[in-house]
């Protein structure tokens, strides 16, 4: 174990003022903290400063993002409401991936909450940081040092993991999209080529009255590979703008940040130009097989 931290539950609720009621709690805990509890979860303050020794015994607090958001607090030296009296924000921390209870939390030291709202100073809940190779070890002798008399009632877990099951369920999704992208693209393709053997065959007297006049096959070639990487090109700048607005529209109802990469939209694009090329080829080259006489001919 290479750093170990605890939280205490003080059972207080916080407000914004007195006279919100005392059952409005907005799902926030006001909890008494370790003063190295942010070296062993890794959560950096985002504003202000963490505690320390002096601010640890007065009525100072850190709120967690979620709870600076949920207070609409976001500014050092504001004042919060607990235990009927009034607490200053010293600090606010970044999101807390490890542990998201510490997101929704206003956190004090743990010599303020016992003088200031009678906190018994019994933590509720620890926190350890520990090597890979030595987590198993750990968390087998971690009830028992916890709690020797009733070690089945110490609830251990490893948040490591939910982030592990996360990253899994995210890549899964990411796997899903790509292959769906994938068999949009190959459906695309094969409208592209089939609309454009179409159109070779219903053009044979424009094919024939060209070849006439004197255009080579390289030149019939070109042109309708061009129509075909048009044709793609519209249709990949019609998919990106749409995907845009979809975007847009989905992080304005949700209340998100609308983060559209550029690489993403060239990438689409860019795809959708190289099916294209490949959907035009044998069109083209059939179109420029074609002979000058039979084209008008058949016409």
């Amino acid at each position: 174990m290479t750093s170990a931290s605890a939280t205490g539950d003080t059972g207080e609720s916080v407000r914004r003022t007195a006279a919100i009621p005392r059952e409005r709690t907005g799902g926030i805990a006001v909890r008494a903290a370790s003063l190295d509890l942010p070296a062993t979860l890794q959560t950096r303050v985002e504003r202000g400063a963490w505690l320390n020794r002096a601010t640890g015994e007065q009525r100072a607090v850190v709120l967690g993002a979620v709870a600076a958001s949920r207070l609409g607090l976001r500014d050092v030296g504001d004042q919060v409401w607990i235990g009927s009296q009034w607490w200053t924000v010293v600090g606010v921390l970044a999101p807390s991936p490890l542990a998201p209870e510490i997101d929704r939390s206003v956190l004090t030291g743990f010599e303020a909450a016992r003088t200031h709202l009678g906190f018994d100073g019994h933590p509720t809940t620890l926190y350890t940081r520990s090597a890979d190779e030595a987590v198993g070890d750990v968390r087998e002798v971690l009830p028992r040092t916890v709690n020797p008399e009733n070690p089945e009632e110490v609830e251990v877990s490893r948040p490591s993991d939910a982030l592990v099951a996360r990253a899994a369920a995210d890549g899964a999704l990411t796997g899903l999209l790509l292959g769906l992208g994938g068999v949009a693209l190959l459906v695309g393709g094969v409208g592209v080529a089939n609309t454009m053997v179409i159109s070779v065959l219903e053009r044979r007297g424009e094919i024939g009255l060209r070849r006439s006049l004197g255009a080579t096959r390289g030149q019939v070639r070109a042109q309708f590979l061009a129509e075909s990487l048009l044709l793609s090109g519209a249709g990949g700048a019609a998919g990106a703008v749409l995907g845009t607005l979809v975007t847009v529209g989905y992080a304005a109802v949700g209340g998100l940040p609308a983060v559209i990469p550029l690489w993403a939209l060239a990438g689409g694009v860019g795809a959708t130009l190289l099916v294209g090329t490949v959907a035009g080829i044998y069109p083209a080259m059939r179109a420029a097989r074609m002979s000058p006489t039979l084209a008008l001919s058949t016409a």
